[in-house]
């Protein structure tokens, strides 16, 4: 990472690459943002594209490819079986991680279902340190449960911990010995929390815990999935680690580990997902769930082209100029907002910017969802998207009962060599005008709520007419600006 000094006060984060492709993107008017985010159902993910101006609802497949990824996609091998691309995404995986078995799947949530399919027996325990919706999802499909071990210190939200993604070693340990390890199919760590505002685990703790695991014979999980940002927090953060290079520091994560998986469409920039393991035993025991679900297995219901990318983006999280570029736009995004005295997680974390809904919006009750409608109201009031983390997020018990999330949180994700610091600067300008008039965001209800990640397509409505009270406030204060305002712009997207 390039230690770059500036004579300002306070220096500017450097993007480490030139843009070579642009974007254009669309600002709507203040009353037609309304209109799309009331036909959205109030769920910033059922928006239209073409109605987002800046679109921080996921780091998910969004994430600029390099040059050398688009060059790359032009040599793929299209075989059926046995492709040139299988082999050289392998090699990249097993460079990377030092792991000898490789099993391909179309996402990250298709590795989570192969692995809990392999893995999960009705009424065995999966310990975390956080959950993920998916991740838990699929392990309560096969008949298990997920129990969360994160430390305390990582539920607080305000905090000077550097690695609040830790598990929690006396829990974890003492749920080993009330469970029994038999009962346990797995350990999962998640690499940069992402419910918990994509908070880092430590090397030392991810140590602690396979010897842990090893001792009681049961596999421990890396989702690898947010991992470089993970990366640069070990490189930068923990002491024992500052001489290391980043390729040490995944091999012996890799080591540690009995079976590592990420979606590519955040780690590698691509799209795709990736599942490995040294165990032969582990292999066998997902293997026939690729081509019966996924894919064969030099595929895995990836294109090649992307397979090829993957490989490439693999490569350049060796780089640190590459992995340091997320954390630290993030972490200037979060400077900025605490200076105008904007709740947000602290320390910054990875992924993107969270902020704390149940402080931003204290006269919120969590059964109205502020996270939510905070989401909805900064859509309204910049055509921004972020995405509700909190209670929505959550899903009802088998009794119907709605489980209150730990954490309200908005987060605005940050994709990787994507957005300028005029981007980040506008949505903190608005945030900062919703803020001084957050008196005026009030609740949402659920009118149509599935059973199952009701986020993703759940629809919901105001309860009142709080968005159009927020819209003519808005209106009155930026008039002058409003009665000329560019329909259009460009963002910088993709390619160094």
């Amino acid at each position: 990472m390039k230690n770059i000094k500036w004579i300002f006060n306070e220096p500017l984060p450097m993007e480490m690459h030139k843009a070579r492709i642009v974007q254009k993107i669309n600002l709507l008017k203040p009353k037609n943002r309304l209109k799309a985010i009331k036909e959205a159902g109030f769920n910033t993910f059922l928006l239209k594209n073409h109605d987002v101006f800046l679109d921080m609802l996921t780091d998910s497949g969004v994430n600029a490819m390099s040059d050398k990824q688009q060059a790359a996609m032009l040599q793929a091998d299209d075989s059926y079986a046995g492709s040139e691309t299988f082999f050289r995404l392998e090699a990249a995986i097993q460079k990377m991680f030092g792991m000898k078995f490789f099993l391909p799947a179309h996402q990250g949530r298709a590795c989570e279902h192969i692995i809990s399919k392999a893995l999960v027996n009705k009424g065995e325990a999966v310990l975390m340190n956080y959950h993920f919706t998916t991740s838990k999802a699929h392990v309560v499909l096969e008949g298990g449960f997920v129990e969360e071990l994160i430390t305390d210190e990582g539920l607080n939200l305000n905090s000077t911990c550097q690695f609040k993604g830790n598990v929690d070693i006396d829990k974890l340990k003492d749920r080993i010995e009330k469970l029994g390890s038999k009962n346990i199919a797995f350990v999962r760590m998640e690499a940069g929390t992402n419910l918990i505002g994509g908070q880092p685990f430590s090397l030392e703790n991810f140590e602690k815990v396979s010897k842990i695991c090893k001792s009681n014979d049961i596999p421990l999980v890396l989702d690898a999935s947010l991992l470089s940002d993970n990366l640069h927090f070990i490189k930068t953060r923990e002491e024992n680690c500052k001489d290391m290079s980043i390729n040490e520091i995944t091999l012996k994560l890799g080591a540690l580990s009995d079976i590592v998986y990420f979606s590519a469409r955040k780690l590698g920039s691509a799209r795709g997902g990736v599942i490995c393991t040294s165990s032969e035993n582990l292999f066998k025991k997902m293997q026939g769930f690729i081509p019966l679900f996924e894919g064969f297995l030099t595929y895995g219901g990836m294109s090649v082209r992307e397979m090829e990318a993957i490989a490439v983006g693999l490569e350049e999280t060796m780089d640190e100029d590459v992995i340091s570029q997320g954390p630290i736009f993030i972490e200037f995004m979060v400077k900025e907002l605490l200076k105008r005295g904007i709740p947000v997680v602290t320390p910054a974390g990875g992924l993107g910017c969270h902020l704390n809904a149940m402080k931003f919006l204290e006269h919120l009750p969590q059964t109205k969802y502020p996270a939510g409608a905070l989401a909805a109201a900064l859509f309204i009031v910049s055509g921004a998207r972020g995405m509700e983390r909190g209670t929505i997020s959550e899903q009802r018990d088998e009794n119907g009962v709605e489980p209150l999330a730990n954490m309200e949180l908005l987060r605005l994700a940050l994709p990787r060599r994507v957005f300028t610091v005029s981007h980040i600067m506008f949505v903190v300008d608005r945030l900062e005008w919703l803020f001084k008039n957050r008196h005026l965001i009030g609740g949402l209800e659920w009118s149509e709520e599935p059973e199952i990640l009701r986020f993703f397509f759940g629809k919901l409505q105001a309860k009142g007419n709080w968005p159009e009270k927020l819209l003519e406030k808005f209106e009155q204060d930026f008039k002058d600006s409003l009665k000329n305002i560019l329909t259009k712009y460009i963002i910088l997207f993709n390619i160094f």
